[in-house]
């Protein structure tokens, strides 16, 4: 392990300095290589999936590891727009002058190793290459068992780029030991590693958040609400209420629990049912909920779950401020939502609830580094030092400063 993350280490310094120019030759090439050795990745793929079905995995987790020509192809075309972004290293950040007539100026600079651990996804292996590579950073990558087979074809396919172009392959790489221990022993390598990223499971984010020596920026479960308010538009809050929990169920910024309030719950309750039943969708209800439909009963620990399947709860609370309550007891800080035509209630939530993202009016799908204009992203960083929300490539950089004079010393 050692003697990887040194090679890691050493190699960030060749990374850190690598012109505009060359990184982004690089990273079309590395979109290129991804097309054109789709059926090798495919035939790996299929390895997986094969697994997947004996390990009897989730519909959600299967719809995660599954890749074919058109979701490689989505792959190569976001390292593509990643190659198209503004340089994020060398940014002048801020610059003053001081009252000595130094000049100092802030510049971002790469983070240097970030180790990013994750599940099921073999898109983010792409992704998180190309992310750090143009943020001018070596990545080791632990990618989930079930998806073992993509996440190498995936990596050796970035290697054989970065050696054709006479880089050294360790700026993109496979932890050697996939283990839980190898994963233990990673975690405080702080020598050598310098961010770890967990985005996955509540058990493996806790593991690495409790016994973790190097600094962490956790990406953790989306237990995501939308509020339907009073004098919310009902025709609108049905659309958006399908959409943030039927477009797609499994990921991390889709609808969990619905809570609306009791004065408008009589009469947007039922259509919401017919609508969503439609799609499919099982729904849970608090005692309240269950006066006005017929569904399934909510227990209080299913407002913890994030399902990432077509599964609802919905609670029916008194007025705004039980809504708040209720996210700020069960939400995970990913994405909350309002609907409603009431400014003042609008305000309120926007201010009061604390989550990375929060929504007036808007489904909570829109949590996503390509929807908000920032390109591919890590993840959606629930932590709220260093990165909040979606993290895209300016937040893969730190800064220095940078401070020059004319032969200034300090008298006092």
């Amino acid at each position: 392990m050692k003697e990887f993350l040194q090679k890691a280490k050493q190699s960030s310094r060749v990374v850190a300095t690598l012109s505009t120019a060359i990184k982004n030759k690089t990273l079309l090439e590395f979109a290129d290589a991804l097309e054109e050795n789709s059926c090798f990745i495919i035939e790996e793929n299929i390895k997986d999936m094969k697994l997947a079905r004996e390990l009897d995995l989730s519909s959600a987790m299967q719809d995660r590891l599954y890749l074919n020509d058109s979701r490689i192809q989505d792959m190569a075309n976001a390292i593509r727009q990643i190659a198209s972004q503004t340089e994020p290293v060398g940014r002048v950040l801020d610059g003053w002058l001081t009252k000595d007539n130094l000049n100092i100026q802030k510049v971002s600079i790469p983070i240097g190793v970030i180790a990013i651990i994750y599940e099921s996804r073999p898109n983010v292996t792409s992704d998180t290459a190309a992310l750090c590579f143009k943020s001018g950073n070596v990545c080791v990558l632990k990618g989930g068992k079930e998806a073992e087979n993509s996440n190498r074809a995936i990596a050796k396919i970035i290697q054989d780029v970065l050696e054709k172009n006479n880089l050294p392959k360790e700026i993109v790489s496979l932890l050697p030991d996939s283990s839980r221990e190898g994963v233990a022993k990673l975690i405080v390598e702080d020598k050598y590693v310098d961010l770890i990223v967990p985005r996955g499971g509540e058990a493996l984010i806790k593991f690495i958040t409790q016994n973790s020596s190097i600094p962490v920026i956790k990406h953790d479960k989306g237990v995501c609400h939308t509020f339907i308010d009073k004098d919310a538009n009902a025709a609108k809050s049905i659309n958006i209420v399908v959409n943030a929990k039927c477009q797609r169920p499994s990921a991390c910024n889709s609808l969990e629990t619905l809570l609306v309030h009791e004065e408008i719950a009589s009469y947007i309750l039922p259509g919401l049912q017919e609508e969503l039943s439609a799609h499919g969708t099982i729904l849970k209800g608090c005692p309240k909920t269950l006066g006005y439909i017929k569904i399934a009963p909510a227990k209080e620990e299913d407002f913890d779950i994030e399902y990432l399947e077509n599964i609802l709860n919905i609670k029916v609370v008194e007025n705004l401020n039980e809504a708040i309550d209720h996210i700020s007891k069960h939400g995970s800080g990913h994405s909350e939502a309002i609907l409603s035509e009431n400014y003042t209630a609008i305000n309120k939530f926007l201010n009061e609830v604390d989550a990375a993202c929060v929504y007036a009016n808007a489904s909570t799908r829109f949590t996503d580094g390509g929807e908000f204009g920032l390109g591919a992203e890590v993840g959606i960083s629930t932590n709220k030092l260093h990165s909040r929300g979606p993290m895209g490539i300016n937040d893969l950089t730190t800064f220095k400063y940078k401070i020059y004079g004319q032969g200034q010393v300090r008298t006092k």
